[in-house]
């Protein structure tokens, strides 16, 4: 009898190593797997539409989850809000969940108090940073007063810098202004933060990270506020899309590194193609079967650019502009592979035939301190 007591107080001791190790996978893999898998689609219809805000370029994306929740992605350059409201206003869109702000530049913000004064806004979300400003404008500091005996020091011509520095900022002071005036719920983005837009959709924020990008980690080229541009992924049963903004070559790398989902079936090209930015170890991640660019025809930056467009190609993935195609609207029940894309007008141009650059985009060259947006210059009649 005692032998078997001792046998039955083995079994035990080796079931409580096995039931404390399986917890223990359970609480390490499992766990983290349920918490971040998104819910089931509910069935009904998931809408995401590229809004076309050119000829110039920028960037706004409105997402109708099946639930009807809306978020609005950037809101186009600086006077583009009225096309974004006749977009609203075409889909019956009443309010705004959410508008999230990728990043302060104007060709993503510039429209947006035009949208917040004509529309209901409750949440807005940005990173929480304002513009680079180029240090040769920034407002200098007042020189200290000479000391006795000593002839003043003449004062460096600061108005003009001023006023260029005012330039810069004021899609951002006027984007801020219509925030407060809206009453919207502000927040700044955290990496990791999910937001539930109902049926089964979700939007889930994976940038920027901390500690941000200073300017001293753009030596390589690119731009400081597009390397902090908020990154968004959006899920809704197997369908998937990745939201990135404007974010860089850099900002990719530093997503790599972490450990994120970043396969997804669609992605709207960061940086509306930019070279700076799609590396090719990032697409090897994304694996994305379709991607969508936001670009202006007027856009002086070569967006998109070939070296962009061939990696892409070369991976077999479906190309969609908004250059070349008007707005371009994606739908899904968020079964596999049941997403249907349709743009605003055929083209015959060749989607694989990248833009030249007249400009560099990279913060080096100033890109977009200006807002400088308009239409390229007009090309020399050689006689």
């Amino acid at each position: 009898m005692a032998r078997t007591i001792k046998g039955c107080g083995c079994a035990i001791a080796v079931l409580v190593v096995v039931l404390v190790a399986a917890g223990y996978v359970g609480w390490k893999y499992a766990l983290p797997w349920w918490q971040t898998k998104p819910p089931a689609a509910s069935g009904g219809e998931l809408r995401v539409h590229v809004l076309d805000v050119g000829p110039a370029n920028g960037d706004s994306i409105l997402i109708v989850s099946p639930s009807g929740k809306t978020v609005l992605i950037d809101a186009g350059d600086t006077g583009k809000g009225k096309a974004v409201l006749e977009a609203l206003k075409r889909y019956n869109i009443q309010q705004l969940d959410y508008f999230i702000g990728t990043h302060p530049h104007p060709d993503h913000l510039g429209g947006a108090d035009e949208v917040f004064k004509a529309i209901k806004v409750l949440n807005v979300i940005d990173n929480g940073l304002g513009p680079d400003v180029p240090e040769s404008l920034a407002p200098q500091k007042k020189p200290a007063e000479p000391s006795a005996g000593r002839k003043p020091v003449s004062k460096p011509p600061a108005s003009k810098k001023l006023d260029r520095a005012g330039v810069i900022t004021r899609f951002y002071d006027e984007y801020k202004d219509a925030i407060t005036q809206s009453g919207a719920h502000y927040e700044k983005a955290q990496a990791g933060t999910k937001y539930d837009l109902g049926g089964g959709a979700r939007l889930t924020i994976l940038g920027p990270t901390e500690p941000l990008f200073t300017r001293d980690k753009m030596s390589t080229g690119g731009n400081l506020p597009n390397a902090n541009s908020i990154v968004a992924r959006l899920d809704y049963g197997d369908f998937s899309m990745l939201l990135p903004g404007d974010a860089e070559e850099q900002t990719e790398h530093q997503m790599l590194t972490k450990d994120l989902n970043l396969k997804a079936k669609i992605l709207k090209l960061a940086h509306h193609g930019s070279k700076y930015a799609t590396a090719e170890d990032f697409l090897d991640r994304v694996k994305p079967e379709v991607a969508i660019v936001s670009c202006g025809e007027w856009n002086r930056y070569g967006h998109p650019s070939q070296v962009v467009l061939d990696r892409l190609k070369s991976m077999n993935a479906k190309i969609y502009r908004t250059d070349l195609q008007g707005e371009i609207t994606i739908a899904t029940r968020g079964r596999e592979n049941d997403h249907v894309v349709k743009t605003a007008k055929e083209t015959k141009s060749d989607l694989w035939v990248g833009r030249v650059a007249q400009k560099d985009d990279s913060t080096r060259s100033g890109f977009i301190a200006y807002g400088d947006f308009g239409p390229p210059p007009k090309a020399k009649t050689v006689k």
